[in-house]
């Protein structure tokens, strides 16, 4: 396939994920893509491509802004979505760090605290899903 074949069916494939998932996949496409995103920012900084980084971290940074801590529900969440907004928090400022200091470890940091919550958010998901099968 060619590479713009590829990015047409890749594009194709996440709008059709997108618009059939419920919120918790939705919650779990925006972990994947701000994770992702980070991983491209790593990769660019290591070749040295900083537009291609900026690009990537300022992808990442609207994800969990607009996205992940925007879909906090504060009310209902109580004390854990306070906590929640200030992890999301920590997370922008680190993103910011290390697309301003070519930071890796911030860089780093970032996508693990990402990648743990996403593995929280889908177990979540499965536990749910375990107790409406029961």
């Amino acid at each position: 396939m060619s590479g713009f074949g590829a990015k047409a069916y890749q594009s194709v494939a996440v709008a059709s994920a997108v618009g059939s998932a419920d919120p918790h996949r939705m919650t779990l496409l925006l972990y994947d893509a701000a994770i992702e995103a980070i991983r491209l920012a790593q990769a660019h900084m290591g070749t040295r491509r900083i537009t291609a980084k900026c690009e990537a971290i300022g992808k990442a940074l609207r994800i969990v802004e607009e996205g992940l801590k925007a879909s906090v529900d504060r009310d209902a969440g109580g004390h854990l979505a306070v906590k929640l907004v200030s992890l999301y928090d920590y997370i922008t400022m680190r993103l910011l760090q290390a697309n301003l200091r070519n930071d890796r470890k911030a860089l780093e940091e970032a996508c693990t605290l990402l990648s743990d919550l996403r593995s929280a958010w889908a177990q979540i998901g499965t536990n749910a899903s375990r107790a409406r099968a029961a």
